[in-house]
């Protein structure tokens, strides 16, 4: 397992540098400083006093533990980007860990600053993602999908809805490596029905064509952020 670990993050590590996104340091490194702890608020994070770094700033343990799936999805993502790993400040890079029990599944969700690259590690997962809006109001978003199984490797392109789902019965693991040291996630179900405030009912029941009581029963749910 463990070879298998080092292997995943080995080849995160190499997609996620070709794609990285964020602008490029201009030096060595620039770890960041907590928010609470900032006297200014930047476009990403202030650097912190170059005297006071340690190895430490570099450093994050405990990958090798599973996350905990007893939720409503039967997934957990454990994400190591710059607010757990101050270090990669201003390296356009992040990773993260994702478990799902038997049936578990990563929603429909996007990355609006980041490329994905997953690779399977345990499992088998049927992932896909979905087309922007096409130029031709005839045709539809696309739907490209695929099941992978340990050593497969997936691409889910910057900013466009994906999603993972644990089609076995034993549990499965996932590594991917985003191109942004702070990627962002916005779930769609939990960004359109669990907003707060909610949003407007004539809007949403206007824009999903359906019944009112529909919208309201949606935005009654529970919403559950996996990471």
């Amino acid at each position: 397992m463990a070879v298998r670990l080092l292997i995943s993050v080995l080849i995160i590590s190499l997609f996620s540098f070709t794609y990285a996104s964020d602008p490029a340091p201009l030096q060595d490194f620039c770890v960041a400083v907590k928010d609470d702890e900032a006297k200014v608020f930047v476009n990403g994070k202030i650097c912190k006093d170059p005297n006071m770094v340690s190895a430490d700033d570099f450093f994050f343990p405990g990958l090798n533990m599973p996350g905990n799936t007893s939720n409503p999805l039967g997934s957990k993502v454990t994400p190591v980007n710059v607010n757990q790993l101050p270090g990669v400040n201003t390296l356009g890079i992040s990773l993260v860990r994702i478990d799902y029990a038997p049936y578990g599944l990563n929603p429909p969700h996007t990355h609006p600053r980041a490329t994905e690259v997953l690779v399977v590690v345990e499992g088998t997962l049927f992932v896909g993602f979905v087309t922007s809006n096409p130029a031709d109001p005839n045709v539809k978003n696309k739907l490209f999908t695929k099941t992978l199984y340990p050593g497969d490797v997936f691409v889910f392109p910057e900013g466009l809805i994906h999603f993972q789902f644990n089609v076995g019965k034993t549990d499965a693991v996932a590594f991917a490596g985003l191109s942004s040291q702070n990627p962002g996630v916005i779930t769609i179900a939990n960004a359109v029905f669990g907003s707060d405030p909610p949003i407007n009912l004539d809007i949403l029941t206007k824009a999903f064509q359906v019944d009112a009581n529909v919208i309201k029963y949606l935005q009654a749910q529970f919403w559950w952020n996996i990471d």
